[in-house]
């Protein structure tokens, strides 16, 4: 599920909404270029976007744990957000033409990484999120050579009042894409499900 060939096509049109998200720069850089302090009792979940496929189209992320749609972010290649919950199970999503999810386990105490991921789409870039496990045959893996070096070349950025007012506008198309691709994700096979489902032994404690 994760292999897919990404050099396939080149993006053929932008979503209006999307390029928006990105043009008019929906997110700022962090004024601390560092990760954020875990807050007591919670866990932190990193999402972010290291490679430039797909470049002209951003992928907005939200947690969706319950079926609440709570907007985190807009990523663009090379951003990075910290994102912290409470502890236990999540789910995630991430928007552009599609809407696509993770599940998560998360531990109060931890730190925990996932990949925006762009794939070829019908008109546009589609996107995917990764979860980085302990333990894969991949890439896709917190002991990775590729880990590192994505945490390294990202940005850190945070949401602004541009960014909140952009969801508002937009959040009758994002709902519908959650409801509807929530159904096939939910008829998904195990098999395929569990390379996009993230447990508490993939993150790292604090020090």
């Amino acid at each position: 599920m994760k292999n897919w060939t990404l050099a396939i096509a080149v993006v053929l049109a932008i979503s209006p909404a999307l390029a928006i998200a990105k043009s008019n720069k929906l997110m700022q850089p962090a004024a601390v270029q560092s990760a954020p302090a875990i807050e007591s009792g919670k866990a932190m979940l990193v999402l972010m976007r290291p490679s430039y496929y797909g470049g002209a189209v951003a992928a907005s992320v939200y947690d969706v744990t319950g079926g609440e749609i709570r907007f985190i972010g807009v990523l663009g290649p090379k951003d990075k957000i910290a994102h912290q919950v409470g502890p236990g199970a999540r789910r995630f999503m991430v928007v552009a033409e599609n809407a696509d999810f993770m599940e998560a386990t998360l531990e109060a105490g931890k730190t925990y990484h996932a990949v925006v991921r762009a794939r070829p789409g019908v008109w546009k870039a589609r996107f995917s999120l990764i979860p980085m496990q302990s333990e894969s045959n991949d890439q896709y893996n917190l002991q990775s050579a590729d880990f590192k070096q994505w945490i390294a070349a990202s940005e850190w950025v945070e949401s602004t009042p541009r960014a909140l007012a952009w969801f508002e506008e937009n959040r009758a198309s994002i709902e519908d894409k959650h409801k509807s691709y929530l159904v096939k994700w939910d008829a998904m096979l195990p098999a395929d499900k569990a390379e996009l489902t993230m447990g508490t032994e993939d993150g790292i404690a604090s020090p």
